[in-house]
């Protein structure tokens, strides 16, 4: 069994830099485990730390059940395929994918068997006596991994091996890894910064933003039940709706909240309101992706379809509802002014008003002003998708209805409100 497990892992380099913070992982043999993020955020340097080549500055390191902190990299039982392939080029095909076994001294019949069945596999059988120089970089690429592969490595890392290709290449390539990488059943760390590649490829996945591990489960689990404001909108294509909302605890009407001039009310049956109701009178973050939105004549958000884009399958339209956008990377500084009572969304507390102070949930500040837009170089557009144009103009005032079900909500530190379902 070759599981993957860290603990606590740190990387402080000389200069100071914190490049990954205390994070925790463990992936268990035989799964296709992906990390995720933005570049710079660290995923590279825990594949290094795993492979031997960058030292861990504090936290354990477990490979197969073995303390592996002071293993060298010819120790750890791990294969690499890098950005590039790395291939040597005074070598054919068959040259490059054998050196491992050439370093091992293993010239049995077997293992020029396994060279050919490797190659068959990957798709790369009629090039073994070829030259590197002549092969396309997805032929390349197939040839750095079955150099990784042959001599069947407990752990295969791979760092953003596909970035360096063509679209359709990587849509080809990125099928046939999955499929061998599962076949093989072989433990496998894969680093990338493409939302689509990690939600396609993986068993499981992990997030980062700056060092800091954000999520980690099910593509399925990440993309519908995000931990972090970050991971929502990382995993977003179109961008994500995200508005600065005040949140209102109303006795008789449920949980309001004020989006702009607009409100909307989810009732008390709702099963994320008592997480809700403890931000009574502050500020929070509402996410909503552009499917859970579609034009409706009694939609609560009204606005002005600003421009409307062609996508193929379906259609992106842009509208101006005078929403404050928050952008997922903004620090949660400065936040807007309070104001009267009388501006809140939402009036007649009542019993449950005293009930939420007694209980020391609310303090006696009035609630929040919806916070108009700032003039941030981002339009206060609400993105949504539509099948077909047809009914929907440039121009033309619109009303949107929102499925309340799939609306996501942050608090001032970027983190979900209600529970996270895992």
């Amino acid at each position: 069994m070759t599981e993957v497990v860290l603990d606590a892992v740190n990387k402080v380099y000389p200069d100071g830099f914190h490049a990954v913070r205390d994070v925790s992982l463990r992936v268990p043999d035989g799964e296709l485990f992906v990390l995720l993020g933005p570049s710079g955020c660290g995923k590279s340097t825990l594949l290094r730390m795993v492979a031997g080549l960058e030292e861990i500055t504090s936290g354990d390191l477990w490979l197969g059940g073995k303390y592996a902190n002071h293993l060298q990299p010819r120790e750890r039982d791990v294969a690499m395929v890098f950005q590039n392939g790395a291939l040597y080029p005074h070598r054919d095909v068959r040259g490059n994918i054998s050196f491992p076994l050439e370093i091992a001294k293993d010239d049995s019949p077997a293992s020029h068997e396994r060279i050919v069945e490797l190659s068959r596999a990957l798709g790369i059988e009629e090039t073994l006596d070829r030259s590197p120089s002549t092969l396309s970089g997805g032929q390349r690429q197939r040839v750095a991994m079955g150099r990784a592969l042959i001599r069947e490595p407990g752990i295969f890392l791979m760092d953003e091996p596909l970035s360096n290709l063509d679209a359709g290449l990587r849509t080809e390539l990125r099928m046939e890894i999955g499929a061998l990488v599962h076949t093989l059943g072989v433990t496998t760390l894969y680093v990338t910064h493409d939302q689509t590649e990690a939600l396609t490829l993986a068993d499981r996945l992990a997030i980062m933003r700056r060092g800091v591990l954000q999520d980690v489960g099910t593509p399925q689990q990440v993309y519908d039940d995000p931990a972090t404001m970050f991971v929502a909108a990382f995993l977003s294509a179109p961008p994500i709706n995200l508005f600065k909302t005040g949140l209102w605890a109303d006795q008789e009407e449920g949980i309001i909240l004020g989006l702009g001039n607009q409100r909307l009310v989810l009732p008390w049956t709702d099963p994320r309101s008592p997480s809700l109701v403890s931000h009574h009178g502050k500020y929070i973050t509402v996410g909503v992706r552009a499917d859970a939105l579609r034009p409706a004549a009694d939609g609560l958000i009204a606005g002005r379809v600003r421009a409307l884009e062609f996508h193929g399958s379906e259609w992106l339209a842009y509208a101006e509802a005078g929403l404050p956008h928050v952008d997922a990377e903004a620090p949660y500084e400065n936040e807007p002014a309070w104001t009267s009572p009388e501006q809140r969304p939402g009036a007649g507390q009542g019993v449950l008003r005293r009930l939420l102070r007694t209980a020391g949930i609310l303090a006696d500040e009035p609630a929040p002003q919806p916070v108009q837009h700032d003039g941030h170089h981002r339009r206060s557009d609400v993105v949504f998708r539509l099948e077909s144009r047809a009914g929907v103009s440039a121009g033309q005032a619109i009303r949107l209805a929102v499925d309340t079900d799939r609306m996501l909500f942050f608090g001032d530190d970027g983190r979900r409100i209600d529970p996270v379902r895992r």
